[in-house]
C-alpha cells in the first residue's frame, strides 16, 4: 500500500513529555492482517494465521496473474497490486477471476493495494468488484481514493498532524468504518523543523543510532509512538519511532472507535512478530 510522505505538526513540544503509560492489559478486540509475499508466508504463520496474500497482479488482457504461491496455500484475503500494470480493459473478466481464485482458496476477500491515484478504468473494476464480493459474501480493501460504495476503505496511520486520537475521530465519523494500514514508524526529525517534514530511518540504521547515542526514550501519548532526541554537531534532533507496544495501543484505541480491521506490512514488523501477537505491557 503507498503510505502518503511523513509530516509532524510541533515537534518540539514533545520535549516536554515524560514516560507515561496509556495502553490497558489484554487481548486485541479487531482482526489484524498481515501483508506478505509467497517467500514470507512460513515465517508469517508461525505467528499470525490472517494473512493477505500479496502474490496477485494485474496482467495484459485484463488477466489475473499469481506468483509462486503454494498450491496448499487458503484462507485470507487475495492482496492485488496495480504495480506497473496495463490499463484494466475487461473489467468484467478480471473481477470473474478474482471471485474464482477466492472461491478456490478460501479467501474471505480482496485487498486492492492501488499504488498510483484513481484511474477511470481501475474505478470500473473496483465498482464491479465490490457488489459481486458483497453477493458472495466477501469483502473488498481499497484505498481511500476510491470510495468505492460497498467497500472498505484502507487509511494509512502516517500521521498528517500531531495526535493521533484525533485521526481516528476523524477516521469513523464518516460511514462506513474504515481499516488501518498500520505504518510502524522510524523518522528523523532535524531541529527546528517549521515545515515538519522528516527523514524515514531503516531498521539498521535506527538500531546503529540508538547505540550510538544511548538515548533516553520517552513516550508520547498523543502521537501513540515513542521518541527520544539527539545532537549531532550543532544540531538538534527528534527521533520518533514505533515499537510493538505502541503499535498494539494503536490497535487497542482502533477497536475502541469501532474499527475492525487493521492491516501491517511483514518487512516493518518482521521482528516484533513474537510480540504483536501475543500479549504484551503497555507501551509506557
Amino acid at each position: 500500500m503507498k503510505r502518503p510522505s511523513r509530516h509532524l505538526a510541533g515537534v518540539p513540544e514533545y520535549f516536554y513529555y515524560t514516560n507515561l503509560s496509556a495502553a490497558s492489559q489484554g487481548g486485541i478486540a479487531l482482526l489484524t492482517y498481515l501483508a506478505v509475499t509467497p517467500a514470507q508466508v512460513h515465517t508469517a504463520q508461525r505467528w499470525c494465521h490472517a494473512l493477505a496474500h500479496v502474490a496477485y497482479s494485474i496482467g495484459s488482457g485484463s488477466r489475473l496473474l499469481r506468483n509462486s504461491l503454494l498450491v496448499q496455500t487458503r484462507g485470507g484475503l487475495l492482496a492485488l497490486t496495480d504495480h506497473d500494470a496495463p490499463p484494466i480493459e475487461d473489467p468484467g473478466a478480471l473481477c470473474a477471476a478474482a471471485l474464482r481464485e477466492c472461491s478456490r482458496r478460501g479467501y474471505s476477500g480482496v485487498l486492492a493495494d492501488f499504488e498510483d491515484p484513481p484511474t477511470p478504468d481501475r474505478q470500473a473494476f473496483l465498482g464491479q468488484l465490490s457488489p459481486l464480493l458483497r453477493r458472495n459474501r466477501r469483502s473488498l480493501f481499497v484505498p481511500q481514493a476510491y470510495g468505492v460504495p460497498g467497500a472498505v476503505p484502507v487509511l494509512c496511520t502516517a500521521l498528517s498532524g500531531g495526535n493521533f486520537q484525533e485521526f481516528l475521530s476523524q477516521a469513523v465519523s464518516s460511514s462506513p468504518l474504515p481499516a488501518l494500514d498500520v505504518e510502524r514508524v522510524r523518522m528523523d526529525f532535524p531541529l527546528p523543523a517549521p515545515s515538519g517534514e522528516g527523514t524515514p530511518l531503516s531498521r539498521e540504521a535506527f538500531q546503529q543510532l540508538v547505540e550510538q547515542k544511548q538515548p533516553s526514550i520517552f513516550y508520547a501519548p498523543e502521537l501513540c509512538a515513542k521518541y527520544f532526541t539527539y545532537t549531532e554537531g550543532d544540531k538538534g534532533h527528534f527521533v520518533l519511532f514505533d515499537d510493538a507496544s505502541t503499535l498494539r495501543e494503536k490497535l487497542r484505541l482502533a477497536a475502541k472507535v469501532g474499527i475492525s480491521v487493521a492491516f501491517f506490512q511483514f518487512p516493518e514488523v518482521e521482528d516484533l512478530l513474537g510480540e504483536l501477537f501475543s500479549p504484551q505491557r503497555d507501551p509506557g
